[in-house]
């Protein structure tokens, strides 16, 4: 079967680390995600007639998944984080972190780059709505544990009884060695009630189950074009085009 195209002298062959990068700067992540390639594991189970059975297929399946998990594993999520992805705004929450009904959203990572291309851009995307799951997480695990709960209150009240009184003698200017001694000893009474209310679990709690969650999602999600994640481009895209 002849080719449709015939060789160009003119044409120009980009190569693929550099297409790849044009298309990281130019927010066109979603082509990359859709155009990833499938595991290599893959190809011979259609050349080789002794590799079609189910149980080489299901072990090559197997071995994907585990090696895509390991990477997963061992991915820093918060490597490409900015202080501007923090300060921009927050992500629609139904249209662009959830995923737009009747639209297939989320699929499993079939290769470990295109796993960690999803994380560390998902991350980035919805850092505000992944920090506000885990304001939400925390709030929950401070419910079920009242101690916590507690014990965060009174730290709290310690602290605003130090700079109350801090302020109401004038302890920095007047007698700044007993402003030290009374910051010391409200660390150490902070320090006491966190450890005695188990403040420590719900901390450790907290960061597990949000840091669980936010890997599940960025992995899954897939990744979309980026002004769909941004709510004031959001509208723009879905003008219709005037002629």
């Amino acid at each position: 079967m002849s080719s449709s195209f015939k060789p160009n002298p003119l044409s120009l062959s980009v190569p693929d680390p550099a297409l790849d990068r044009w298309l990281r700067d130019s927010g066109y992540l979603d082509l990359l995600d859709s155009s990833a390639p499938a595991p290599a594991a893959a190809a011979p189970t259609r050349a080789s007639p002794a590799s079609t059975s189910s149980g080489a297929g299901a072990a090559a399946d197997v071995l994907a998944f585990a090696r895509t998990l390991a990477s997963l594993l061992a991915l820093n999520p918060f490597a490409c984080l900015s202080a501007a992805d923090l300060a921009a705004p927050t992500p629609s929450w139904s249209l662009a972190f959830i995923g737009a009904p009747g639209v297939a959203s989320y699929s499993w990572p079939p290769t470990p780059t295109q796993a960690r291309l999803r994380v560390q851009e998902n991350v980035r995307r919805y850092a505000r709505n992944y920090a506000a799951l885990s304001v939400l997480v925390f709030a929950c695990c401070l419910y079920r544990m009242p101690m916590s709960l507690l014990g965060l209150l009174a730290s709290l009240a310690v602290w605003e009884a130090v700079r109350y009184c801090r302020k109401r003698w004038e302890l920095a200017t007047r007698a700044p060695g007993i402003g030290q001694a009374l910051l010391h000893c409200a660390q150490i009474a902070t320090a006491i009630l966190l450890y005695v209310c188990n403040l420590q679990f719900a901390l450790v709690y907290t960061i597990g189950l949000s840091y669980a969650v936010m890997m599940l999602h960025a992995s899954l999600r897939k990744l979309t074009p980026s002004s769909l994640s941004v709510p004031a481009n959001k509208n723009r895209r879905a003008q219709p085009r005037r002629s």
